[in-house]
């Protein structure tokens, strides 16, 4: 598990790699719980001056997507969209991909702030429990479908 750990890598999407974000599938019932990257991408292309959207890559393969965000109003990360291929989930490689983006804000890329927020579906218990392990905790916020959670990262 340690191994397979070490071998996840965050690759800023680009022309070389982007196909294969497209190409990631989600499980059935999961389309409800995050956006597709090509949503994402068509998001990150807009506010290409505030984010970074990544591909999840084992080794040379593809494995999922995440987009990390700078909210300049609020001065903190925001985490958006994480996914894991259908054919991926439950190795681990989320666990190890969250690791990857905290270890990324804390170069603080975009602008100073120890504060990071993501959402998560309500009914997400996996994930739910994925960012509590890693000390999210809900701030409090929601909408009809998500919960913001949030967390402090000192360096």
């Amino acid at each position: 598990q340690e191994e397979q750990m070490q071998k996840i890598t965050l690759k800023k999407i680009d022309e070389t790699n982007f196909l294969s974000a497209f190409g990631l599938k989600l499980r059935a019932g999961q389309e409800r719980f995050v956006s597709h990257p090509v949503r994402s991408l068509a998001q990150a292309y807009v506010y290409y001056h505030q984010c970074t959207p990544f591909g999840i890559f084992c080794d040379e393969q593809m494995v999922g997507y995440v987009m990390v965000i700078y909210d300049y109003d609020l001065a903190e990360y925001d985490i958006w969209h994480m996914m894991i291929d259908k054919d991926r989930q439950g190795l681990g490689y989320g666990t190890a991909a969250l690791q990857r983006c905290l270890e990324y804000i804390a170069k603080k890329p975009f602008g100073n702030s120890d504060r990071v927020v993501l959402t998560c579906h309500w009914e997400n218990g996996a994930a739910l429990a994925l960012y509590r392990k890693f000390g999210f905790a809900e701030t409090g916020n929601a909408d009809d479908e998500e919960i913001e959670l949030a967390m402090r990262v000192n360096h």
